[in-house]
């Protein structure tokens, strides 16, 4: 019944937001996803933080590329800016659109297929460039649209729902992207929405480029006994390093805590992430040491969540290139070709 238009009518009793919203506000498209996909938690999951965040609609750019993870922008964020890129190339097309247009926040979604095989080349360029973007990879390591082979991030030993054993080593996405240098690093579970939701809220308000990978189990491929992205595998493996509250720089910050039981981090906009810790030695601010830590936890078999790298000092693509304060799709003919005498100068100054 997935042609059936979602019904628009509000109940007058929803709780608003700051700029006026319902959660509804905040919906999509009915989704045509398997049930129990765990791609509609991570949907779930974007509509609350985005919610929270008084974020308004129509400032959000989402983009995505081609797979099952790629087809979720249209079940959420119904009234915002939205483009289906070819597989794989989501990043490169979300790169231009955010150098004509700073303005926009930019939510970048894709897969394991998309983004570790096809598209692996444009992940690791759009981390290093420092894109100011959220990067959610909606990880079930098969290729749910073509019922069900490994994908690049299945794990070396795990088995298919038919019984094959996968050979190959998997591709770690957080692993590169710290490699690669993502100044936002981070893993979720899509059943887990409490600490899911914080992380997407501290990942939008990060100024860089910002990856979450997102554990999100195939219900209909990848929820078997020797699959290592079950929903069961998952729940009795998670290493949880931390859990995150975040806090809009707007918002008064309080807590009730011992010593030593919480770091705070305040990001390039003023707003805060606290980290509640649960494994007291873990810092996020090491790069080389939570590179250490995701391997060494991949090796016992189990899976390290949390955010596991931040850099509250880090500068996006516009710093970096030094363009100017306003968008350059607003700009004229003037401002953008301002004739051979300027491009003179500019060849002097190369000599």
């Amino acid at each position: 019944m997935t042609y059936l238009a979602k019904p628009k009518l509000h109940h007058p009793s929803l709780a608003k937001n700051r700029v006026g919203y319902t959660r509804r506000d905040y919906e999509g498209r009915i989704s045509t996803l398997c049930a129990g996909c765990g791609h509609d938690s991570i949907s779930a999951a974007i509509i609350q933080a985005c919610w929270e965040l008084d974020i308004e609609p129509h400032r959000v750019a989402k983009l995505s590329g081609i797979g099952c993870s790629s087809k979720t922008p249209d079940y959420f964020l119904g009234n915002s800016h939205g483009f289906n890129t070819v597989h794989g190339r989501m990043p490169s097309v979300l790169t231009g659109a955010y150098l004509a247009n700073r303005e926009l926040i930019y939510l970048g979604v894709s897969g394991d297929g998309d983004s570790a095989s096809i598209g692996l080349g444009q992940f690791a360029h759009v981390m290093r460039r420092g894109v100011n973007m959220t990067y959610l990879v909606e990880n079930n390591g098969v290729y749910g649209l073509t019922k069900g082979q490994f994908s690049a991030t299945a794990d070396k030993g795990s088995k298919s729902k038919k019984g094959q054993t996968n050979n190959d080593a998997p591709i770690d996405l957080v692993t590169l992207a710290l490699v690669m240098g993502a100044t936002f690093v981070a893993r979720g579970f899509s059943g887990d929405k409490s600490q899911l939701v914080p992380l997407i809220r501290a990942a939008l308000a990060h100024q860089g480029a910002a990856v979450i990978d997102i554990l999100s189990p195939c219900i209909a491929f990848n929820n078997h006994g020797g699959s290592t992205k079950s929903y069961d595998y998952v729940r009795e493996h998670n290493e949880a390093v931390n859990r995150l509250d975040f806090f809009p720089q707007r918002e008064e910050i309080t807590a009730e805590y011992g010593a030593g039981e919480v770091t705070e981090v305040r990001q390039h906009d003023g707003s805060v992430v606290r980290l509640r810790k649960l494994h007291a030695d873990y810092d996020p601010g090491d790069r080389i040491r939570a590179m250490s830590y995701v391997q060494e936890h991949a090796a016992r078999g189990e899976v390290v969540t949390g955010l596991l790298y931040l850099d509250s000092d880090a500068c996006d693509l516009h710093q970096q290139l030094d363009t100017v304060e306003a968008p350059l799709n607003t700009l004229g003919a003037a401002e953008l070709c301002p004739g051979l005498a300027a491009l003179e100068k500019i060849n002097a100054s190369l000599r």
